[in-house]
């Protein structure tokens, strides 16, 4: 097993924008014939999904009809959508006229440093970093970029690079990255099987009843008027399951390890909140009156952390377990609290 190198340093970054000439709208680029052998990176990958990334900024309904019109070919024959793709197939790729990429901001290299900085494990497959809070494990939704794009920016020498899952742009911890296809598939079964365990600490409000060691309750996604995304509690919302441990208690906060059966939006929060011990700092589902004093004490941050992950290397099947510290906001809390980490048994 290989880990990152101590000392990699982040790729240099020269500019923060790609040139663009400023004012004008950017004209369409024809893009001529292309044959694209599949490389072990596409190796099973579904045409259409194949042909969305060859052709980033070419309207989906175009890369169908091509499809649809036997334009595309793979060893020469037609090929429907679904059709999936193996190792060595010759792919054409008929001319299209594709969208010149808008201006784009570039992680600089300080921001680069701090995300190869928080990469906790490497091998060839994968990699898992520990994500700092408040920044998205992706752009978009008026963010520039997030985890992804930076360390592609970083990396530009590797050939794929893609997230496994995600984690909420204010909770911090582990995330797994894959740097093939096939540990991608691989690892994504795993989730879906419920073969990788994820552990989270939480600080939340108030007492942690020992008595709470499961909450089972469906979840609802809706929106807010202002279009902001929630979850709630709701019958007619998607079964859910997570586990509580509490590891440490004192006044006013409990420190507790949530760990996700199942993988829904907002779950942890949302069943730390129905149980009556919503996670400090979380300004989605904490009352006014309990976040304002949470910011009394000089909590800034949603105490969330993504602490382990148990799973099994895609590779050569060895079982690893990872965990990753706390932050520095993080620590300040608990310290300020006086929470001891021995854990308890009550």
């Amino acid at each position: 097993m290989s880990r990152k190198p101590a000392n990699r340093k982040p790729a240099p970054a020269t500019s923060n924008r790609v040139p663009a000439a400023a004012g004008k709208e950017r004209p369409g680029v024809r893009q001529g014939v292309q044959w694209v052998t599949v490389d072990e990176n596409n190796e099973g990958q579904r045409v259409d999904n194949f042909l969305l990334a060859q052709l980033r900024g070419v309207p989906k309904s175009i890369v169908y009809r091509i499809v649809r019109k036997g334009e595309v070919r793979v060893n020469k024959g037609r090929v429907r959508p679904d059709t999936r793709l193996k190792f060595g197939d010759q792919v054409r790729i008929p001319p299209v006229i594709r969208k010149e990429r808008p201006e784009q901001v570039r992680p600089g290299a300080r921001v680069q440093g701090v995300m190869e900085a928080a990469v906790v494990f490497e091998d060839e497959q994968m990699l898992v970093v520990n994500k700092p809070s408040g920044i998205a494990v992706h752009g978009g939704s008026g963010l520039s970029f997030g985890l992804i794009e930076v360390l592609r920016s970083a990396r530009p020498e590797a050939r794929f690079l893609e997230l496994v899952h995600r984690l909420d742009r204010d909770t911090s911890g582990l995330v797994m990255v894959a740097k093939k296809r096939s540990s991608l598939r691989y690892l994504q079964e795993e989730l879906r099987q419920k073969r990788i365990r994820k552990h989270y600490h939480a600080l939340v409000a108030g007492d942690w009843p020992g008595t709470v060691g499961r909450v089972e309750e469906p979840l609802l996604r809706y929106e807010m008027p202002n279009g902001e995304r929630r979850v709630k509690v709701d019958a007619a919302g998607k079964p859910s399951l997570t586990t509580f441990c509490c590891l440490a208690r004192y006044a006013g906060y409990g420190l507790v390890e949530a760990s996700p059966i199942t993988g829904r939006t907002h779950q942890i929060r949302v069943h730390c909140a129905w149980a009556g011990h919503p996670i400090a700092g979380d300004d989605k589902y904490m009352d006014d009156v309990s976040l304002k004093a949470f910011r009394a004490l000089g909590g800034q941050r949603l105490m969330l952390h993504a602490r382990a992950l148990e799973f099994s290397l895609p590779a050569t099947g060895e079982p690893v377990r990872l965990e990753a510290p706390y932050d520095e906001a993080f620590n300040n809390v608990l310290t300020k609290l006086g929470a001891r980490m021995t854990g308890i048994n009550e």
